[in-house]
């Protein structure tokens, strides 16, 4: 098999091994190819059988012009980047990787709302540049401090990384509520459902965590934040489109909102114009919940693994 990884840097990026693909197949790895040069994607392509990609894009063109294809691998939980209808119609599955950092971007949800209550980094550097030593008292903060108990988390979508993060908000005894188009037995046990405006009505911190489909794009929007508590915290470790940056970035600018951790954002890698920049108390992170070593090796398993399924003819976490 001639096995092509478009973009494998971010999951490799020296620190793991391509070994487990080498078996199967014959395998070049490009660290990164162009989003936008769909000619140089193809030309890359060429008469290859498997494509494995991340974030660069296979559309219905280029399966058109890649006749050798026969399956594709996302090293990935969302898939929008390939055209699956295009692919199905060719009879090529598409499979991605359902289910490898549900802990630590759960972990990773509740860092930025702890960095948010204590403003850890900030007071460190604080320290280091000697204010500490130069105060007249025996400790100082200049950022709100927060504690979490007693106080409310939203969760919008509550399916394995939700429930993981009310867990640990639960952990902190926080009243967690949560909700999703499919309610669980399982989640019900950690949250009580609630409806949409109920999650915006009484939580004080919302955490989302739901996929990003036409109903949830821009679920944060100025609607829905003024239908939130003053002073709510918004956290999103999800995808970026969730948000209506400007008008978070109003209700940050105005107060209404009183702090914001993303990992997330629209368009990454962010641009400079994006008002999440300039937007008070907002902390962004570039996009890393994913990235701890063991989940992008349990990430590099499932991905052979599911090529060793497709070869084999069982064909796992397909998506098309």
């Amino acid at each position: 098999m001639n096995i092509i990884i478009l973009d494998g840097y971010t999951l490799n990026p020296g620190d793991l091994s391509w070994e487990g693909f080498e078996k199967l197949g014959s395998v070049t790895v490009h660290d990164r190819t162009p989003v936008s040069d769909e000619d140089e994607i193809i030309r890359r392509i060429g008469d290859a059988e498997i494509i494995i990609t991340n974030k660069t894009p296979i559309s219905a063109n280029t399966l058109a012009k890649c006749p050798k294809i026969r399956y594709i691998g996302v090293l990935a939980t969302g898939y929008n980047v390939v055209d699956t209808e295009a692919a199905k119609a060719k009879d090529i599955p598409v499979c991605n990787i359902p289910a490898y950092g549900t802990d630590a971007v759960g972990q990773f949800a509740i860092a930025l709302l702890l960095e948010i209550c204590h403003h850890v980094g900030h007071h460190s550097k604080a320290v280091s540049e000697g204010r500490w030593a130069n105060s007249d008292d025996f400790c100082f903060w200049d950022h709100p401090l927060i504690e979490l108990s007693g106080k409310t988390m939203g969760i919008i979508g509550f399916g394995r990384i939700g429930q993981a993060t009310g867990k640990i908000a639960k952990a902190l005894n926080m009243n967690v509520i949560a909700h999703d188009t499919q309610e669980s037995d399982a989640g019900a046990e950690i949250a009580k459902y609630v409806t949409l405006d109920e999650i915006f009505a009484k939580s004080d911190v919302i955490s989302l965590h739901c996929p990003l489909f036409p109903a949830t794009e821009a679920i944060i929007n100025k609607d829905s934040i003024a239908k939130m508590k003053d002073k709510v915290i918004i956290i999103n470790n999800s995808r970026g489109p969730l948000i209506v940056e400007q008008d978070l970035a109003d209700a940050l600018n105005s107060g209404k909102v009183q702090a914001a951790g993303v990992d997330v954002v629209s368009v990454e890698p962010i641009k400079s114009d994006n008002p999440l920049l300039k937007a008070k108390n907002c902390i962004i992170t570039p996009h890393i919940a994913w990235a701890p070593i063991e989940c992008r090796s349990r990430l590099m398993d499932i991905a052979v693994d599911n090529v060793k399924s497709f070869l084999s003819g069982a064909v796992k976490n397909r998506v098309n």
